[in-house]
C-alpha cells in the first residue's frame, strides 16, 4: 500500500472527528443561553430551556457537547494504530456511536416522513419544525453514524487482531442498540 493510499484510508476517522466538533459547537453555544440557529430548527420548549438557562438543561447541553468532543477524539483515534486496550476501546465506542447516531437520525427521518405523508399528526406549534428534523437533523445524525461505522470498520480491517476488534465493535453496537430501543420504549428518545 502506498503512503497516499494509507492516508486516504484515514478520511473516515477524520470525517467522524470533524462531524463531532461541528456538532459540539451548538451545544456549547446554546449552553451560554444563546439560541443562535435554534429558534427555527429546534423544539420551542428546548429553546425556552436554553434561553432561561435552566441549570439541568445547561448541564445536559455541556455534557452532550463534551460527548461530541469525545466522539471527535474517537474519530481521530481510529486513524492510526493504537495499543491493544485503546484499540478495543475506540472500536467499541465507534461501533456504539455508529448505531446511536444512525438510529437517532433514522427516527427523525421516519417521523418526518410519517408527518409529511399525513400518517401521523403533530402539534401545530411544531409543524414548522418537521422539515428541519426530516431534512437537516435526521440526515446529519445519519451522516455522523456512517462516518463512525466506516472509521471503525476501516480501523478493524487494517489490524492483525480483526476478530477480537470486531467483537468489541459488535458489543458496542449492540449495547447502543439496546440503549436506543430502551430510550424509545420509555419515551425518552
Amino acid at each position: 500500500m502506498t503512503l497516499k493510499q494509507a492516508e486516504l484510508r484515514k478520511w473516515p476517522g477524520y470525517a467522524a472527528a470533524v462531524w463531532g466538533l461541528l456538532f459540539a459547537i451548538p451545544s456549547f453555544v446554546w449552553a451560554t443561553g444563546s439560541t443562535f440557529g435554534a429558534q427555527s430548527t429546534v423544539s420551542p420548549s428546548l429553546v425556552k430551556l436554553a434561553q432561561d438557562r435552566v441549570p439541568w438543561f445547561v448541564a445536559v447541553l455541556v455534557i452532550t457537547g463534551l460527548l461530541k468532543v469525545f466522539g471527535a477524539m474517537v474519530g481521530v483515534s481510529l486513524t492510526r494504530p493504537r495499543g491493544r486496550w485503546l484499540s478495543r476501546t475506540m472500536v467499541f465506542c465507534g461501533g456504539g456511536a455508529s448505531i446511536l447516531l444512525t438510529w437517532h437520525g433514522g427516527l427523525f427521518v421516519v417521523q418526518g416522513v410519517l408527518v409529511k405523508t399525513g400518517a401521523v399528526a403533530v402539534d401545530p406549534e411544531l409543524s414548522n419544525l418537521v422539515g428541519w428534523y426530516l431534512y437537516l437533523w435526521g440526515p446529519w445524525f445519519i451522516v455522523g453514524g456512517i462516518a463512525f461505522a466506516v472509521a471503525a470498520a476501516r480501523y478493524v480491517l487494517d489490524r492483525d487482531d480483526r476478530r477480537t476488534l470486531t467483537r468489541y465493535g459488535v458489543v458496542g453496537a449492540l449495547g447502543a442498540l439496546a440503549l436506543s430501543v430502551a430510550a424509545v420504549a420509555t419515551g425518552i428518545g
